[in-house]
């Protein structure tokens, strides 16, 4: 796969594409006229021997120590070798990928003041697919993300280690696999590689995308369960949200009506005596498009940290000066991670209310635990209670990352964000929302199917359809694990995104940075 590479310019689109790689840079000559006069900035720095950090100087408390001129290549080596020190397991190779790809992106916005030769054998290693090996852990988002960025600057020195196409060698053969020899760094490149937030950056946005998704079946889910539990439609009405007047509320509850029209199951029951629906069903558009605001507001804040310079100090060869800041503090980062962490707990709380409803007989007036013959078979009992611990899980995971901050490098940097874990275990709450929204969709569609002969709207006998292709209906007890794994897959995999880009046009409303996942 070959990519155009506009630095500032990537979209969410395109980095939703990037796990499928490998894939071929290429990028203009107004970009390569952008590296080569910042790095000639460099160069002028050190010919003219001006004191400038991370130049030809020590790092962090270390700052005020001048460094001589034959020692640079050896300054820029050893941070590389010395902030190396993560721990934990590998990160999986998509994200390997995307931060390599922001890492390049930001490179070339052209104020790093690296050599084309740097940007070019990290483009190679995208191309042949070879992975550095970096821990998980060891980030406090601020200098950046110095412990990961390093383990992953260390293959290009041929040290460390690298996964290609799912094989772990040495940092050396993998080079040799893309066809590299170990680097020599230049004055600032390795301060430029592993300042920024490039890895904290990549795990949000893995986080959203996965999150996105997890959304879109969660809108669904609670759509059939309404069906299923013969709620009402009223909630949905469009007067009743246009009142308040919130824009994500307003878009949810069209989406619920669109799903819902139509439905014969709903016809059958329009003058029942019921007078209101629990929460979980009458108000999931006020829910689930508060939800749809804050995952709004975190894609704009990461799409634009994707194509931001978070190194430093920066290089403006125009004016020929270099500007110590702090670009590298990855707050925006940790509070969208943050924002994304309550939105997904909220999906999946919700989300396990209404299957509590469904398992419950004096609720929904369904068989109990939605399954003939309760008693000797338990049904959903079970399914239930997963949701629940995983709804737990999710709570304590929720708490906000970005309100702690531990100091270090002798208090030099006495102020971090946290961005790293803030944006890593997302993908655990993504996962474990994943998990309670298969068991709804689950139990929705066994309700809907005891509600037979009556039918539901077109829409959603067409999610069952796809639901009942993977899973056959629980009319006794069975080993159960595999029925949920198998809507976690469905819900993760291309044909239900595809599925929901047609059953949700409205939540691709013309910009990019919003398309429906």
């Amino acid at each position: 796969m070959q990519w155009d590479l506009h630095p500032g310019e990537m979209s969410l689109s395109e980095l939703r594409g990037v796990e499928r790689g490998p894939f071929r840079l290429r990028w203009d000559e107004q970009t390569r006229d952008r590296l080569r006069r910042s790095e000639a900035t460099v160069r002028q720095i050190v010919s003219e021997e001006r004191v400038t950090y991370g130049v030809n100087t020590g790092f962090g408390l270390l700052a005020q120590t001048r460094i001589d001129r034959d020692r640079l290549a050896e300054l820029q080596r050893n941070l590389i070798l010395s902030h190396s020190t993560g721990v934990g397991p590998y990160l999986d190779d998509a994200t390997v990928r995307l931060i390599l790809l922001l890492k390049i992106a930001s490179l070339c916005r052209g104020h790093s003041g690296v050599r084309i030769e740097l940007v070019e054998a990290l483009a190679a290693l995208l191309e042949h697919d070879v992975l550095p090996c970096v821990p998980a852990k060891g980030s406090v988002g601020a200098s950046g993300d110095l412990a990961p960025l390093a383990h992953l600057s260390a293959v290009l020195l041929g040290e460390g280690r690298a996964r290609v196409r799912g094989e772990e060698m040495s940092a050396v053969e993998a080079l040799e696999r893309a066809g590299l020899r170990p680097l020599v760094l230049a004055p600032k490149e390795g301060l430029a590689l592993i300042n920024g937030t490039q890895v904290s950056t990549a795990m949000a946005l893995r986080g959203l995308f996965a999150i996105e998704r997890v959304f879109a079946a969660a809108v669904v889910a609670g759509a059939m369960s309404v069906d299923a539990l013969q709620g009402s439609d009223t909630p949905f009405d469009p007067r009743i949200h246009d009142l308040r007047g919130q824009p994500g509320q307003i878009r949810v509850a069209a989406v619920y009506r669109n799903l819902i029209a139509g439905s014969r199951i709903r016809a059958s029951h329009v003058d029942c005596d019921r007078v209101q629906d629990p929460y979980s069903l009458r108000c999931q558009p006020q829910v689930m498009g508060a939800a749809l605001g804050l995952i709004d507001q975190a894609a704009a804040t990461l799409r634009i940290e994707a194509n931001a310079v978070t190194d430093n100090p920066m290089v403006f060869s125009d004016e020929d000066e270099v500007l110590s800041g702090g670009n590298f503090h990855a707050e925006p980062v940790a509070m969208a991670a943050d924002v994304l962490a309550l939105a997904v707990a909220e999906i999946a709380s919700i989300s396990e209310r209404r299957l509590a409803l469904l398992v419950d007989p004096h609720m929904s007036g369904l068989p109990p635990f939605l399954v003939e013959d309760s008693g000797v078979n338990s049904g959903f009992m079970i399914a239930q209670v997963t949701a629940a611990a995983l709804v737990s899980e999710n709570k304590t995971l929720a708490h906000p990352a970005s309100v702690d901050s531990v100091p270090t490098s002798a208090n030099q940097e006495d102020h971090v964000s946290m961005a790293a874990f803030a944006a890593r275990r997302l993908t655990e709450m993504a996962d474990n929302a994943r998990a309670v929204v298969a068991c709804e969709l689950l139990a929705a569609g066994q309700g809907i199917e005891f509600r037979r002969p009556l039918r539901s709207s077109d829409a959603l006998e067409k999610v069952f359809s796809e639901l009942r292709r993977r899973v056959p209906r629980y009319d006794r007890d069975r080993y159960f694990a595999p029925d949920i794994q198998a809507v976690m897959e469905w819900v993760e995999g291309e044909d239900f995104a595809q599925s929901m880009r047609e059953l949700l046009p409205s939540f691709a409303d013309g910009r990019e940075e919003r398309q429906c996942p």
